[in-house]
């Protein structure tokens, strides 16, 4: 069974290479618990499974959490690039399937509300180092503090998470109203997760669907489902991602399919730049 939803509806350099432009994708959530950072690290393997060099940004600042699901544990973070001790390339970590991960500090409350003056020192380390990768998965913390809008809008694609539950929906529909109307923001594409079936997904997206184009005046567009399993709550608690211990669970067969549909994404018609472009018109 298919899991679309669609019955929904070293300093920038100057060398002139033949790579396209990293592919910038922030995956976002109006509340947390909706199983984000699970759908970040599973697509990222999904993604290396098509062939693309993936680096995953762990951008929620003040709780984060992407290492410690994957059980790593990483000796450097953001918070010594942010302080001039390290280069995001020092701090490195070696993911699951190939991906590597830039992991952010936990239970550092300083790191929630950077200032623009450590956002142009990430923003240069960051351009510095995704020149080498086709996509950069940007985990943003859930919510709608100036740090997730900031991520989100920086993206080229901004893909929300939701659940079945009424407040992921009635989080997500707030985090879209603040992004489309002091960003605007017009394209958002909703991954619902953690659910029974597809019969739920469709209702779950609907939902949100039809205020959003309601009171919002937005479309949105569903990119799929992930269904909730046994293997996805083992998974965790052995700290590894489900494509990579039970590659055959139906989750896991969700995830590669979605890693599959993201990989053919076609670039933006009207892209908004380079990642450093993206940060420096946001700062002014």
């Amino acid at each position: 069974m298919s899991h679309s939803v669609q019955e929904c509806g070293a300093g920038p350099s100057s060398a002139v290479t033949d790579r396209p432009p990293v592919q910038v994708i922030s995956v976002t959530s109006g509340k947390g618990g909706v199983g984000k950072t699970n759908v970040v690290a599973n697509l990222g393997v999904a993604l290396a499974r098509e062939g693309k060099k993936v680096l995953v940004l762990d951008a929620d600042l003040g709780l984060a959490n992407l290492d410690v699901l994957l059980g790593l544990v990483p000796q450097w973070t953001i918070e010594h690039v942010l302080n001039g001790t390290k280069r995001l390339g020092d701090i490195l970590l070696d993911g699951p399937g190939g991906i590597k991960i830039l992991p952010a500090s936990s239970g550092l409350p300083q790191l929630t509300a950077l200032s623009e003056a450590q956002l142009l020192v990430l923003q240069d380390e960051i351009e510095r180092l995704t020149q080498a990768y086709d996509v950069l998965l940007i985990d943003t913390a859930a919510g709608i503090s100036s740090n997730v809008t900031f991520f989100a809008s920086a993206a080229h694609e901004i893909i929300v998470v939701v659940s079945p539950e009424p407040t992921s929906l009635t989080d997500a529909y707030a985090l879209m109203k603040v992004l489309s109307r002091r960003h605007r923001e017009q394209r958002f594409r909703v991954l619902v997760n953690m659910v029974k079936h597809q019969r739920e997904a469709i209702h779950v997206f609907r939902k949100l669907d039809r205020a959003a184009e309601r009171f919002l005046h937005l479309s949105l567009d569903a990119i799929g489902f992930i269904p909730q399993d046994d293997y996805l709550p083992l998974s965790v608690t052995e700290q590894r991602a489900v494509v990579d211990l039970f590659p055959k669970a139906p989750s896991s067969k969700a995830f590669l399919q979605l890693g599959s549909a993201v990989a053919k994404w076609e670039p933006a018609a009207h892209p908004k730049g380079t990642v450093q472009f993206l940060w420096r018109h946001l700062l002014r």
